[in-house]
C-alpha cells in the first residue's frame, strides 16, 4: 500500500495520472473541455488535478492555505509556473480578491477530495457562484462518510488504520480509542465533525440554486488504482439508488453542479 503521506511527489504523480484517465473524462461527459479554459482549484495541495488540466491547455490557479503544499508545488512545475499557465495563491479562500488574486473569473472550478474537510459546507458551496463565468461549472469528488474509511483512518499508524467503519463508533468511544492508541485525534475529530453525506451534498446544492448535470458513485475509488493496485469500478445502479445505505458501499463520488 502506497502512503502518499510520506512521499508528497509521489502522490502529486498520482492526481495528476487520475485526473487525466478519471476526472477530466468524467467532466468532458457533460461539459466540453477547451484550450485556453480557466480552471480553479480550492484547496489544491501540490496542484497535481491542476496540472492534468494544463496539461491539455487550460490555465490553472489553485487556491491553498496550507502553504509548505504550494511550495512543494513550485519545486513540482516549474516551467508552468514559468510559462505562466498554472499559479498558486496562498489565502483563505474567502479572502481571496477575484480581480487582483484571481485575475478573473473561471470556467471550471474544482474540488477534489476537499469539502469533506470543510465545516461549513453550504457557505462554501453557495459562495462558489462567484467565481464562475456564466454557464461555467464546478466540480466535485469525496468520498461519502459512511464509507468504509469515510473517517480517513488510514491516518492513525496503529493497526487502527485499517479498520473499516471504526470511525461510526459513539463519539466518546471513538475519541478515548484514538487517545488510547495516541494517533492524531484533533485531526481525526475534525474530519468526523465535517464528513458528508450523498444526501446532504445533493440537498445543500439545490438548496444553494444548482442543479446536478453529472454524477458518478464509485464503489472502488479511481484513485485506489495506484494506491492499492485495485481496479477501479462503478457502483451498481440498485446500490446507488438505495438513499443511506449506498454511503456505506460508496466509496467516492464525482458531481457536477451548475448555478441555475
Amino acid at each position: 500500500m502506497f502512503d502518499f503521506h510520506k512521499d508528497r511527489k509521489k502522490y502529486f504523480e498520482i492526481q495528476v495520472l487520475n485526473a487525466g484517465e478519471y476526472v477530466i473524462p468524467f467532466i468532458e461527459k457533460k461539459f466540453s473541455i477547451s484550450p485556453g479554459m480557466r480552471v480553479l482549484e480550492i484547496g489544491c495541495g501540490e496542484g497535481g488535478v491542476l496540472k492534468a488540466f494544463v496539461n491539455i491547455g487550460c490555465t490553472g490557479v489553485g487556491v491553498e492555505f496550507d502553504e509548505p503544499r504550494i511550495e512543494n508545488a513550485k519545486i513540482f512545475m516549474p516551467e508552468e509556473l514559468a510559462t505562466g499557465s498554472i499559479r498558486f495563491v496562498s489565502k483563505d479562500i474567502y479572502q481571496v480578491d477575484i480581480s487582483n488574486d484571481l485575475e478573473g473569473l473561471f470556467d471550471i472550478v474544482v474540488l477534489k477530495d476537499v469539502i469533506e474537510h470543510i465545516h461549513d459546507q453550504q457557505k462554501l458551496i453557495g459562495w462558489m457562484k462567484k467565481f464562475l463565468k456564466p454557464g461555467g461549472i464546478i466540480y466535485f469528488g469525496f468520498p461519502p462518510w459512511y464509507m468504509p474509511f469515510g473517517g480517513h483512518q488510514q491516518m492513525c499508524h496503529s493497526r487502527l488504520g485499517k479498520m473499516p467503519y471504526i470511525h461510526l463508533l459513539p463519539r466518546r468511544m471513538y475519541r478515548w480509542i484514538m487517545k488510547k492508541k495516541k494517533e492524531p485525534v484533533e485531526a481525526l475529530m475534525e474530519i468526523r465533525d465535517t464528513g458528508i453525506s450523498i444526501e446532504r451534498f445533493e440537498k445543500i446544492c439545490k438548496k444553494e440554486g444548482y442543479r446536478i448535470i453529472g454524477r458518478q458513485h464509485y464503489f472502488l475509488n479511481p484513485i485506489y488504482k495506484w494506491k492499492f493496485g485495485w481496479k477501479p469500478r462503478k457502483q451498481s445502479v440498485l446500490i446507488r439508488s438505495i438513499p443511506f445505505i449506498r454511503n456505506f458501499f460508496t466509496t467516492c463520488v464525482y458531481y457536477i453542479i451548475q448555478p441555475l
